[in-house]
C-alpha cells in the first residue's frame, strides 16, 4: 500500500493525539506542528515507525515571525521517505527570548551543519548539540542577521530614485 498524506496524518494523530496541530497540505506537502518540547519524540517516531520511515532530513531551517508573541521563531524540518518518495514538513515554534530546542544530531548526522547554520543566523539554541558555534559569520557578531529586527533600507537616503523600485 502506497504511503499517502492521509496515512501519515492518521498515524501521527494516533500516536500523539491533540499535541500535534495545524495540519495542512500546501502544494501537496503534509505540514504540521508540535510543541518544541516534543520535537525529538516526533522526529524519532517518524524515523523509527516501520510504515513511515522518514529517515532523510532534507532541510532544517528557521523562520522569524516578529508579530507572533511567544512563537517568534519557527524551526522547520523537511523530512523525506526515500523508499516511497514522500516528503513532509514539521514545525516547532519557540519564544525568541529563550530559543531552546533539542538537537536532532543524534538522529540525523546532517542536522549538525544545519543546526549550526540556524543558530548562526537566527540564534536558535539547539540543546545538546556537540559543537554549537557560528559556522559562517564571525564569532564577534552580537546579533543574528536573518531576524527581522533591522530596517530593510535607510528611509532618509536622498540618493535613491523611487521610480527604479516601482514606488514612483
Amino acid at each position: 500500500m502506497a504511503l499517502t498524506n492521509d496515512i501519515v496524518k492518521q498515524k501521527i494523530i494516533e500516536k500523539f493525539g491533540e499535541q500535534v496541530t495545524s495540519f495542512a497540505e500546501p502544494y501537496g506537502m503534509l505540514t504540521f506542528e508540535a510543541p518544541k518540547e516534543m520535537n525529538l519524540k516526533v522526529l524519532n517516531y517518524l524515523y523509527d515507525d516501520p510504515d513511515l520511515k522518514f529517515q532523510f532530513l532534507t532541510d532544517l531551517c528557521a523562520v522569524h515571525y516578529p508579530d507572533q508573541k511567544g512563537k517568534e521563531l519557527a524551526i522547520v524540518y523537511h523530512l523525506h521517505n526515500v523508499r516511497e518518495n514522500v516528503r513532509i514538513r514539521f514545525k516547532v515554534f519557540t519564544d525568541i527570548l529563550q530559543p531552546d530546542v533539542y538537537t536532532a544530531t543524534g538522529l540525523f548526522s546532517s542536522a549538525n551543519w544545519m543546526e549550526r547554520e540556524t543558530y548562526d543566523f537566527f540564534g536558535v539554541n539547539f540543546t545538546g548539540h556537540p559543537n554549537l558555534k557560528r559556522i559562517l559569520n564571525v564569532e564577534e557578531m552580537h546579533y543574528f542577521p536573518l531576524r527581522k529586527e533591522f530596517p530593510l533600507e535607510d528611509q532618509t537616503r536622498e540618493d535613491k530614485d523611487d521610480e527604479m523600485f516601482g514606488r514612483g
